[in-house]
């Protein structure tokens, strides 16, 4: 048999075993997360819910989902459990003691308020007007007829542009 003929099934075979191979890594990963659980961490389920670690037992974890309040889960339905700084800035809004970091400005008018325009610099008209190719504003262009025409030499001039006349089209 050709070796051409085999590649392609050697490169699908070598694709699942790379595959099946970082997938048993997340699992491992997550079933030594799920043991290092203790009474008290906090954890993530996978629907998202936040609670505290009361019991933990062969298959199944003792959750306290409010004071008081206390639920058995399936140790497969912890998603992740958190460190404590996190589980208290998620849960109880707890901010950890931050070591002056620099504060940044929710807008940037705080960083342009000393800065002035120079008074030699041109103004930018960003008006709605239109202008010709030349620079010219619309009031400088060519006055329209009193009942809103265009003036016949302007029609000439768009005909004489695109090389159509009225009525013609694209079309072939």
């Amino acid at each position: 048999m050709n070796l051409v003929t085999l590649l392609p099934f050697i490169v699908l075979i070598g694709a699942m075993f790379l595959m099946t191979r970082s997938a048993k890594n997340k699992q491992r990963q997550a079933a030594q997360m799920r043991n290092q659980m203790q009474p008290g961490s906090g954890v993530r389920t996978i629907g998202g819910m936040y609670a505290t670690v009361k019991e933990v037992h062969d298959d199944a974890v003792s959750l306290e989902v409010a004071p008081g309040v206390h639920a058995i889960y399936a140790k497969n339905a912890i998603g992740a459990v958190l460190e404590d700084a996190e589980y208290n800035r998620i849960v109880h809004g707890i901010e950890p003691e931050s070591t002056e970091t620099p504060v940044v400005p929710d807008d940037a008018s705080s960083l342009t308020e000393d800065i002035e325009p120079a008074a030699d610099e041109k103004k930018i008209d960003l008006g709605k007007g239109k202008t010709d190719e030349a620079g010219a504003s619309a009031d400088d262009a060519e006055p329209k007829a009193a009942d809103g025409a265009e003036p016949k030499d302007a029609k000439a001039k768009d005909a004489d542009k695109d090389g159509k006349r009225d009525g013609d089209t694209d079309a072939k």
